[in-house]
């Protein structure tokens, strides 16, 4: 791998602090009445034709008055701070189902919704069905209350859907990639280049079902003047539990443990508060993404729920070889192949929005 010698800090909108947002709320995108609208009758009409999640297509479903909203989102994730936060839904008029629907449509009008596990759910979810911590490494991230470091997931973009909030907690922080990558150059000019070279992750830990324990990528890629990330230090440092991975040299721990100290300084992360029917669209490669610890209500109805899709995008980004998101060709599959995947009835939204109650026990 070539490691490229431009050191040039990153400017432009996706080079942000969390501080200079607080106050600047156009990263949230208010729906108009109209939109809202058109959201609830055409997530109306997809809920009652329940169709297959695996094959149905944005073209089934348009939504003409939400044509322009959907190309600012874009536009926000590929080109402008790398995240938006969607607001105006009614979930408390909505069922749970008819909230999936709404969400799943504008993830068909944003990209291709990914598997998401080995069972092939393209709706996954974030809810504490456990007692674990991340210290246990059997614990899975999305199935805890605990606090979570910063990071990429697999995926083009990440989109969260807020059912219900937490009882106290759980605020969702997103961190710019650029503004980190700018303060190590500023601070640490010599370790900066190391961002450039693959490190190994560990895909167990993320996912217990991987079909393989690690894979490798460059934290930092930047290609033809297009800077994008893909970190979580967590993984990098786990992935050292394995025998077969190379060890860590002092320079390469050196610059992760700094990376880490500049995304938790005051004012580089923005934290929000999520609502009950906020939808969050991150671009993994310009924000990393991670969670403040939350407590939860003790009635299961109440507890803290997020619905998650990842994407595929057809977008010009370009990156180097071998970044981030190659590690999950083997899922990208087109949805109608579900060769091997049991059918238990997780491709409709009536059951896709009902979490499995047997993971992360």
């Amino acid at each position: 791998m070539t490691v490229t010698t431009d050191l040039s800090p990153v400017t432009g909108p996706a080079a942000w602090r969390g501080d200079q947002l607080q106050d600047n709320k156009t990263w949230i995108y208010q729906l108009s009445d109209a939109e809202i609208a058109e959201l609830e009758t055409v997530g109306r009409k997809f809920v009652e034709d329940d169709p297959d999640l695996r094959t149905v297509t944005k073209a089934d479903y348009p939504l003409p008055v939400c044509a322009e909203a959907v190309k600012t989102w874009a536009n926000d994730m590929d080109r402008g701070r790398g995240f938006v936060l969607i607001r105006g839904l009614k979930t408390e008029l909505y069922s749970d189902a008819l909230s999936g629907a709404i969400f799943y449509l504008t993830g068909l009008h944003l990209g291709v919704p990914m598997k998401q596990n080995e069972m092939a759910d393209l709706i996954d979810h974030v809810i504490a069905t456990s007692t674990k911590t991340m210290d246990d490494p059997s614990a899975l991230s999305s199935r805890v209350a605990d606090k979570l470091v910063f990071h990429s997931d697999s995926s083009d973009a990440v989109a969260l859907f807020c059912l219900r909030p937490a009882k106290e907690g759980g605020a969702s922080s997103l961190v710019s990639g650029a503004q980190i990558y700018n303060e190590i150059l500023s601070r640490r000019p010599d370790l900066a280049p190391l961002l450039h070279e693959p490190f190994y992750f560990d895909w167990y830990k993320q996912d217990h079902d991987a079909p393989e324990k690690t894979y490798t990528s460059p934290i930092v890629s930047i290609k033809d003047g297009v800077f994008s990330m893909y970190a979580g230090s967590t993984y990098i440092f786990t992935a050292q539990d394995y025998p077969e991975v190379p060890r860590l040299t002092e320079q390469q721990i050196e610059v992760i443990k700094l990376f880490d100290e500049i995304t938790y300084e005051p004012g580089m992360a923005l934290d929000m508060d999520f609502q009950p029917g906020d939808i969050q669209w991150v671009s993994n490669y310009a924000a990393l993404h991670s969670r403040t610890a939350f407590t939860d209500w003790p009635q299961y109805g109440r507890k803290r729920h997020l619905l998650r899709l990842w994407l595929k995008r057809e977008s010009d980004r370009p990156l180097v070889d071998k970044f981030g998101k190659h590690v999950v060709k083997a899922r990208e599959e087109d949805r109608e192949d579900t060769s091997g995947v049991e059918d238990v009835g997780q491709f409709s939204v009536k059951t896709a929005v009902v979490p499995r109650m047997d993971w992360g026990l």
